[in-house]
């Protein structure tokens, strides 16, 4: 059962390892890998947390934040990713549960110009490297393409 506890294990101080698919939705099998930091907290009482990122994406360094709130009566979270190159626009939120300490979290969206359907997926099982993926499917979840992975180390 999911609860507001399910992301007590995100706070604090993190070292984070990226590896991210250079092309999207095009077949591409080509990675790049990078470093980051993340600071998380709770917030609103406990019922959700936020988190500021700094990501050495090479060549286009850039902060970022997530926001994730519990709703106690659906029992879903709902996370939003905030991006500083572009802080003018927001995704629409990722929404979902845990289930045995991992979380899937899923949202409509569209992906230059093509709609998708995004899925998050928190690992949490082992809360000393927690583990995120973000993955799109055009094919309305019939497959998905992961395209970006970050494997978190506490500092």
């Amino acid at each position: 059962m999911s609860s507001s506890l399910d992301f007590d294990f995100l706070v604090g101080e993190w070292s984070v390892r990226h590896r991210r698919l250079k092309d999207r939705l095009v077949g591409s099998d080509e990675w790049e890998e990078f470093h980051g930091t993340v600071s998380c907290q709770k917030i609103l009482g406990g019922i959700g947390n936020s988190d500021q990122n700094f990501l050495e994406l090479p060549g286009d360094f850039y902060h970022a934040m997530t926001v994730r709130t519990f709703d106690n009566t659906s029992g879903e979270w709902s996370i939003w990713w905030f991006d500083g190159r572009n802080p003018g626009s927001l995704d629409p939120p990722v929404k979902g549960r845990f289930v045995d300490g991992v979380g899937t979290f899923l949202a409509k969206d569209t992906f230059q110009g093509i709609p998708i359907l995004v899925r998050f997926l928190w690992d949490a099982r082992d809360a000393t490297t927690p583990r995120w993926e973000q993955a799109f499917s055009k094919d309305d979840g019939a497959t998905w393409e992961t395209n970006w992975t970050m494997t978190f180390h506490k500092i």
